[in-house]
């Protein structure tokens, strides 16, 4: 039997949010952001396949991913979904959103794996085997903007989930192949292209893990959002400004963009 994928929901309404977490996380990260969204929508966090509940789940390539993200969603959730992810999370929402765009009425992106080759392969890796809480938060300070402190609860989050038999490999070989010539894979420009949902991609100035320069060849209808001395760790160094993305990102109607929000934008 297969095991299934683990998803928390929370939250009552006819919109339902989606969320995807970045490499090495858990569902339980979107905490922060889900609480400033408030109640108004249904909200899924899924742990991802080779992470947390869903540790067991087969494969762990970014399309077979988005497959199985669409799969579970269609038995859950019919209608339309606005889906909102992190890094390695980001380029498995905007997979889905290729493979089914009719079912995707926005895509809010957070420093999106697959914009651009480059990608700090040796941190990753680092990050992949820490396994104390030592390391563990030393990673996350390392991936984040200067002077951001990783917040306690969720270097707990990540203790607890490597704890289980299993995981900390399971990081490691994925932090491997995805990072294999410390390149990552792109997804072609001309694909992006065809995305017609509202696409919101928000991206920290001081990323060291992908380069903010990978927005400069984004397509010009996605509305680019900058927050300034932020890292990698979007979710958790900027909550609020990522739940204001969201909320703003989801009531959008079509390729029109919005005027830009907030001091953090540029």
């Amino acid at each position: 039997m297969v095991p299934a994928l683990h998803v928390a929901e929370c939250g009552s309404g006819s919109k339902t949010i989606v969320f995807l977490h970045g490499f090495g996380g858990s569902h339980e990260i979107w905490r922060d952001v889900v609480t400033a969204l408030g109640p108004g929508a249904t909200m899924l966090a899924y742990d991802l396949p080779g992470h947390g509940h869903s540790l067991e789940f087969p494969g762990t390539g970014a399309k077979a991913v988005a497959r199985a993200i669409l799969a579970d969603l269609a038995a859950r959730r019919p209608g339309k979904i606005h889906l909102v992810g992190h890094s390695m999370g980001g380029a498995i929402a905007t997979l889905a959103a290729l493979a089914d765009p009719e079912r995707v009425g926005s895509l809010t992106l957070l420093a999106p794996g697959g914009f651009g080759p480059e990608i700090n392969g040796p941190l990753l890796r680092r990050y992949a085997a820490a396994a104390d809480r030592d390391e563990i938060r030393a990673c996350l300070a390392a991936m984040s903007g200067p002077g951001s402190t990783p917040p306690d609860h969720l270097v707990d989050i990540l203790l607890r989930m490597r704890a289980q038999p299993g995981q900390s490999q399971a990081l490691v070989d994925m932090a491997a192949a995805m990072t294999k010539g410390d390149r990552q894979g792109v997804i072609p420009a001309e694909q992006l292209n065809n995305l017609d949902m509202p696409v919101m991609v928000v991206w920290g100035t001081e990323d060291p893990v992908l380069p903010v320069d990978q927005t400069e060849a984004l397509p010009a209808r996605f509305h680019l959002h900058h927050v300034l001395e932020a890292g990698h760790m979007l979710v958790e160094e900027a909550p609020d400004v990522i739940a204001q993305a969201v909320r703003r990102n989801t009531r959008r109607r079509g390729k029109r963009q919005q005027p830009l929000f907030g001091a953090a934008a540029s």
